[in-house]
């Protein structure tokens, strides 16, 4: 399994942007994926990248906003979100996909998760 990093989270007035960095200690060999947890509430698929082709997916509700990227020479994905709302704080998460395709969008579907990093945005 990988072992991955997140970073770039803080504080944020909303309207403002972060983007967020998931460093893996190896090649991802599926995908990888962004999740958020809010107090209080069940963690939330956010988006995937299949790391071969490139194709991203994301929640209904994410599209728009938030934009997962990758670099493959770094083996580092990205999660850029713009017009942060006070709703978006929560713990984020990256994770390493499994051979689950059918289960991408849920946290059954990956194998392997970083520690988090807390985004808060203020109103």
């Amino acid at each position: 399994q990988v072992q991955l990093v997140e970073s770039g989270g803080g504080l944020v007035q909303a309207g403002g942007s972060l983007r967020l960095s998931c460093a893996a200690s190896g090649r991802s060999r599926y995908g990888m994926g962004w999740f958020r947890q809010a107090p209080g509430k069940e963690r939330e698929f956010v988006a995937v990248i299949n790391w071969s082709g490139g194709t991203t997916a994301y929640a209904d509700s994410m599209k728009g906003r938030f934009t997962i990227s990758r670099d493959s020479a770094k083996n580092t994905v990205y999660l850029q979100i713009g017009s942060l709302k006070p709703e978006d704080t929560a713990v984020y998460y990256c994770a390493d996909r499994g051979p689950y395709g059918d289960r991408q969008y849920y946290p059954s579907g990956y194998e392997s998760w970083g520690q988090g990093t807390q985004v808060t945005v203020s109103s």
